[in-house]
């Protein structure tokens, strides 16, 4: 799972240098090449790995003649989708999830791709509980949209690690999250990721 912004540095620990492509495409074919080895790789299997997740660009893209997700899932392996577009300014001592308008599309095309779930982050900096609440209620109205289109969504609400008053934040968020866990259907499913205590 990376993006634009992480490739370089992926390819670089890899040992590709910046030199050896000019232009974004041939970076993103390089860092596709880089994943279609490790995950045609026979120690790549589902005796080790559950699942993962796939940047945008790495599910419309194949592997040995299929389509990444659809690789994965023949293998065992369940494979989700970023769909965050990143994360917006700080404010209330949160950073939010930039829009999606097209999330819709997105979740279309993940559904043609055996695609099981998506991945979105929001990063919760300070304890402000109108901040907090925010995270919160925009993570779960997300996620009913990811429901409705058929897939399972996991909710990540990051604690940035080096927060302030982070048991206190935990506490309200965790809190926060129930109220709203508490407001789905049965067969309303979705998964957490949450940081480390």
């Amino acid at each position: 799972d990376q993006s634009g912004g992480s490739t370089p540095k992926a390819l670089r620990d890899y040992g590709v240098t910046e030199d050896q492509y000019d232009s974004e495409d041939e970076m993103f074919k390089l860092v596709h090449d880089m994943r279609t080895r490790i995950v045609s790789s026979p120690s790549f299997s589902s005796d080790k790995i559950v699942g993962a997740i796939l940047f945008e660009q790495t599910m419309d893209r194949e592997v040995e003649g299929k389509h990444t997700a659809d690789y994965l899932a023949d293998k065992g392996v369940v494979p989700f989708l970023k769909i965050d577009k990143g994360l917006d300014e700080q404010k209330d001592g949160v950073q939010l999830m930039k829009p999606m308008p097209e999330l819709d599309d997105l979740l279309n095309r993940a559904n043609k791709h055996k695609i099981f779930g998506t991945k979105m982050r929001s990063n919760i900096l300070e304890l402000n509980k109108d901040g907090i609440d925010l995270v919160v209620k925009q993570q779960f109205d997300v996620a009913k949209q990811i429901i409705a289109a058929g897939l399972v969504p996991i909710i990540e609400p990051e604690v940035n690690i080096n927060a302030e008053n982070k048991e206190e934040i935990e506490a309200y968020l965790t809190d926060s999250i129930l109220e709203e866990l508490n407001k789905l259907n049965d067969d309303q499913l979705v998964m957490l990721k949450v940081t480390i205590p």
